[in-house]
C-alpha cells in the first residue's frame, strides 16, 4: 500500500457513524484496527483515519465542531459528477458546488469545489 506523505487523522466521538458515513461518500477501507476504534479510509488519491478519541492525542478538550478553522481540501478527478451523485444520494452540502479564483503569486485559478461538514464538524472541501 502507497501511503501519502500527508494523511490527515481526525479523532471522532464515534467511530461507527463516522465510518458510515464516509463510506456514504464513497470512500473505502483500506485497513482498520477494530479494538482501537480506529479506520483508514480512501477515495481516489485522498486519504484520510478516523479515530474514536480516546485522550491519546488530545491537546484539550472537544466540542462540536471539531475541527474549527480548518478544512481538508482534496482533489476528485471529476468534481462535478461527484458533487451530482452525492447530491442523488441526498448527502447534505455545507456551501453546494461553487467556482471560485484564486491567486497565487501572479497567476489566476479557477477552482470548482463544495464542501460537506461531517458528523463532528470537520469541513471537508472536495475540488477539481
Amino acid at each position: 500500500m502507497k501511503f501519502n506523505s500527508l494523511i490527515p487523522e481526525l479523532t471522532v466521538s464515534n467511530i461507527d457513524v463516522s465510518k458510515k458515513f464516509y463510506l456514504s461518500l464513497g470512500f473505502c477501507i483500506k485497513y482498520e484496527r477494530v479494538e482501537d476504534k480506529f479506520c483508514f479510509l480512501e477515495l481516489e488519491n485522498n486519504q484520510i483515519m478516523i479515530q474514536e478519541d480516546n485522550d491519546n492525542w488530545s491537546t484539550g478538550k472537544l466540542e462540536y465542531p471539531y475541527g474549527r478553522g480548518i478544512n481538508i481540501s482534496m482533489s476528485i478527478s471529476n468534481v462535478e459528477e461527484y458533487y451530482n451523485k452525492l447530491k442523488k444520494n441526498n448527502i447534505k452540502f455545507f456551501k453546494e458546488l461553487m467556482t471560485n479564483e484564486y491567486r497565487a503569486g501572479e497567476e489566476i485559478y479557477f477552482d470548482k469545489e463544495f464542501l460537506i461538514q461531517d458528523p463532528d464538524g470537520y469541513l471537508l472541501r472536495f475540488n477539481d
